[in-house]
């Protein structure tokens, strides 16, 4: 089959559409001196229970599972994970280049993004799955735990929100500093542009402007292309999260003894200086989670594999491969 053109659903009932290989995946520590060596990519659509479309990007090396929710913005720097392992990176339902949704397919928040994560851990033929997810999404696979406990083998959360999202931390956990202020105070400057201004345009201004937020020097920003602005699920992405996702998030009663019950491996990465998420909330997930530790990334603020990618990845890897990193505790 050539490169591009659209192989037959695997899964029936799952796969909506896959496309055959259109290009490979290059995992840092794999030696390229065989074809045989490289990492394949497809990308295609799966179905929820629903049978609504899901994008995903897969780097395909054989086994186990690692599943990315809401992470092709993340592919660039992620894929390296792709070694001895199949990366699937997707857009959760009504984001990214997933199907557009409204009404009650959304109603639930971040409980639907739950239920389809098992539904894209069917699709592939998993018994059992490795989770990562960074920000807000990194709650889910916390919930998904709760619910599929059987189907879970270890999961890396990236500057998660608190498990309580009313906590309020003092100033030795959280992080305000003037970059905060100012990027505060730009977009409310770009928020009276709104109806002046072309969506899409709009869409990068915001995105240009929030940058600095996640880094500790701002020069790093240019290393983040988290603005998909191409998609209309992504233009429209700040009323969804504020309208559905939040609220369901905030409307959450997670208790100490439900976070004991989750005995999974967790590994918590957080930067010190993260402004989106306090630091506080990563010592609260791994002290309260059954069987959990924290990677403190001193020098980082929301995306510290950008700040500390050896740290980082040297972390995660050896966590996925099946131990804890001795630069965790």
């Amino acid at each position: 089959m050539r490169p591009g053109q659209l192989s037959k659903p695997r899964v029936s009932g799952f796969f909506f559409w896959s496309r055959a290989v259109r290009g490979f995946c290059f995992p840092v520590s794999i030696s390229y001196d065989r074809l045989e060596d490289l990492v394949t990519s497809d990308d295609g659509y799966v179905k929820t229970n629903e049978g609504y479309g899901l994008y995903f990007e897969r780097c395909s090396a054989g086994e186990p599972l690692l599943l990315v929710p809401y992470g092709i913005h993340l592919r660039s720097h992620f894929e390296r994970l792709a070694s001895g392992r199949t990366v699937v990176f997707y857009d959760v339902r009504n984001r990214g280049r997933s199907q557009a949704l409204n009404g009650t397919a959304i109603e639930r928040g971040i409980h639907h993004d739950v239920d389809d994560l098992d539904a894209v851990r069917r699709s592939f033929h998993a018994e059992r799955i490795d989770v990562l997810a960074h920000s807000y999404i990194a709650t889910m696979p916390v919930l998904y735990a709760l619910k599929y406990p059987r189907r879970v083998n270890r999961i890396v959360q990236i500057g998660p929100m608190p498990p309580y999202a009313a906590k309020d931390y003092p100033p030795d956990l959280k992080y305000e500093d003037d970059i905060l202020r100012d990027v505060l105070a730009r977009l409310g400057q770009l928020e009276r542009e709104r109806a002046t201004t072309e969506p899409t345009e709009f869409c990068r201004k915001f995105w240009e402007v929030l940058g600095p937020l996640f880094v500790v020097d701002p020069a790093d920003a240019s290393k983040m292309r988290w603005a998909r602005c191409d998609a209309p699920n992504e233009r429209n992405g700040m009323k969804y999260w504020t309208q559905t996702i939040l609220p369901s998030i905030k409307a959450l009663t997670l208790t100490p003894e439900q976070l004991r019950t989750i005995t999974q491996p967790v590994l918590v990465i957080h930067g010190r200086k993260d402004r989106s998420s306090p630091y506080g909330g990563g010592l609260e997930w791994a002290s309260s989670l059954g069987n959990a530790r924290l990677l403190t990334v001193e020098n980082a603020a929301h995306a510290p594999w950008i700040e500390a990618p050896n740290l980082v990845f040297a972390a995660i890897g050896t966590f996925l491969d099946g131990a804890w990193p001795a630069s965790a505790t």
